[in-house]
């Protein structure tokens, strides 16, 4: 794993390299300057994106007590975290859910319970990418189904559709946890490993018959995925170049897919401009306007996710002088 994200992000590195090489610094530079500090509204925005997914994070684990007793403020600050270290830190988009589990451990919920609804939600999150994605590429198909990028990203998402539904089956059917388990016993007997994953295969199952949590959780992270359309729409209206709704969604939903894609390029590095750029000309929109929209981004990115992976880091220096 670790060679693979060291060669994602040579590979992010040098795609943003290619990019800055042909990018006109002049003429994004302008657009940032159209924007001014009324691009600053992105940042307190970006709460209700952290929000939404607390909510349906915490929906979850509803039935937990300890859960309950955490209160949404602890789940925002959670979903914060997650998301800092997976956009900012060198971890494949993995680690964010690893360190999502350890927190709310701190607040006496079991082991168990968290990282099956960390896994619950990792399958939601997939299922609601290609739900939003395919509403985007039926939009980006009003531009023209003769382009490229159409062709390409239609192609891989349809190769790869069966992916979410077999991953639930199997969580929901397979008891794959539980064969974990009897492999584990094959090998070096009964122990903790095997019991732990015993119980989390249980949990994982009793989440998957609560269809309520799924349901919210699930709508809730669609609307959360929808909302950040609006940051290119209001961006974009700021740099005096105004777009519809529907090319907001195209470009957001692209990017989304583009980044879930390339997963192992550690904070999307080089994939999330290169996606603004390719369907940013679909919709009509320069490379520098994307580019534009990309720094905003990436700005809103650092801006939000450095206080909370310091503060996580205090946390977990206070837990280590405690001990």
């Amino acid at each position: 794993m670790k060679v693979a994200v060291y060669l994602g992000g040579l590979l992010g590195v040098a795609l943003l390299i290619g990019i800055a090489v042909h990018a006109d610094f002049t003429a994004m530079a302008h657009a940032l300057e159209l924007g001014g500090l009324s691009l600053l509204w992105v940042l307190p925005y970006r709460a209700l994106f952290f929000l939404l997914y607390a909510i349906g994070w915490l929906a979850l684990l509803r039935p937990d007590e300890a859960a309950r007793r955490a209160g949404l403020g602890y789940f925002f600050w959670a979903t914060a975290v997650r998301d800092a270290v997976d956009r900012l830190l060198p971890v494949a988009s993995v680690g964010g859910s690893l360190v999502g589990v350890r927190i709310l451990r701190w607040r006496g919920i079991a082991g168990a319970a968290a990282a099956a609804s960390v896994i619950i939600e990792i399958v939601l999150t997939l299922i609601v990418i290609y739900l939003f994605t395919a509403i985007g590429l039926m939009l980006l198909a009003e531009y023209g189904t003769r382009s490229h990028e159409f062709h390409r990203v239609l192609s891989v998402f349809l190769l790869s559709l069966p992916v979410p539904v077999v991953v639930l089956m199997l969580l929901r059917n397979g008891a794959v946890l539980e064969r974990l388990k009897a492999f584990i016993h094959s090998i070096a007997g009964e122990s903790a490993a095997s019991k732990g994953a015993a119980s989390l295969d249980h949990e994982i199952r009793a989440s998957l018959r609560r269809p309520r949590g799924l349901l919210i959780a699930g709508s809730l992270q669609l609307v959360a995925l929808l909302s950040g359309s609006l940051e290119i729409w209001f961006a974009l209206r700021l740099f005096e170049h105004p777009i519809g709704i529907d090319a907001a969604l195209v470009l957001e939903s692209m990017t989304q897919a583009v980044r879930h894609i390339a997963f192992i390029v550690p904070a999307g590095l080089g994939v999330q401009e290169a996606g603004l750029i390719i369907f940013g000309h679909v919709v009509g929109i320069s490379s520098e306007m994307a580019l534009a929209v990309a720094m905003i981004k990436r700005m809103r990115e650092v801006i939000w996710g450095v206080p909370f992976l310091l503060s996580w880091q205090w946390l977990e220096g206070k837990r280590l002088h405690r001990a």
